[in-house]
């Protein structure tokens, strides 16, 4: 079931200031880590970051590119052993901690955050936002900088176990990745708790 899309917010209207966008990449994958993005818009964006499940490959690597020379970011990362044993949500706003705690900021500051959840043991003011990452380009931003890293880990890490294909799927749950579990069996990059990795004939190694 689709949700409805929700309005565009101004950004810039939130206090205090900066204004930190934050979203993470990962998710609903059966294998790799989770990736956060904590970013901080030097100056207003319109109609230049969208979120990234809407943009081709080139389009993001360059929207990457704009906001490392232009902008501000920080990255978090949360393991396949801290998803195991966390559980996902609790690995992902680790994650968003852990990005947001890189940036640095020591006065002020007010996170937007893509989804219903604030993120945890930090100081700043925050807002969340249902499907902020095609709201507010701040978090817009934060997306496509997390997808870009994500998936050029996922690429790094295909060399490792080529069979699986992650650099095409980047750990989704594509009919080929579900197909190589089943005739090989998860590696050390597959989350084992989630559903769809533990293949039965598998249970007893």
């Amino acid at each position: 079931m689709k949700h409805k899309s929700l309005g565009r917010v101004d950004w810039t209207s939130f206090q205090p200031a900066p204004v930190i966008g934050v979203d993470e990449v990962g998710r609903g994958c059966l294998a790799g880590p989770v990736v956060a993005a904590a970013v901080i818009l030097s100056y207003p964006q319109k109609k230049v970051f969208y979120d990234s499940k809407v943009l081709s490959g080139i389009r993001r690597e360059e929207l990457f590119k704009h906001v490392q020379s232009d902008h501000r970011y920080a990255l978090g990362f949360a393991s396949v052993e801290e998803i195991d044993e966390l559980n996902i949500l609790h690995a992902s706003l680790l994650a968003m901690r852990r990005a947001v705690e890189g940036l640095g900021v020591t006065e002020g500051g007010h996170l937007l955050v893509d989804g219903k959840f604030k993120v945890p043991g930090v100081r700043y003011e925050q807002t969340t936002l249902i499907q902020g990452d095609s709201r507010a380009e701040c978090i817009s931003a934060a997306s496509i900088v997390a997808k870009v890293t994500r998936d050029c880990m996922m690429g790094e890490l295909a060399e490792q176990f080529p069979e699986y294909g992650f650099e095409i799927h980047k750990g989704y749950a594509t009919l080929h990745h579900r197909d190589m579990l089943a005739a090989l069996g998860p590696t050390d990059l597959h989350r084992r708790k989630f559903r769809g990795v533990v293949v039965e004939e598998f249970l007893e190694a």
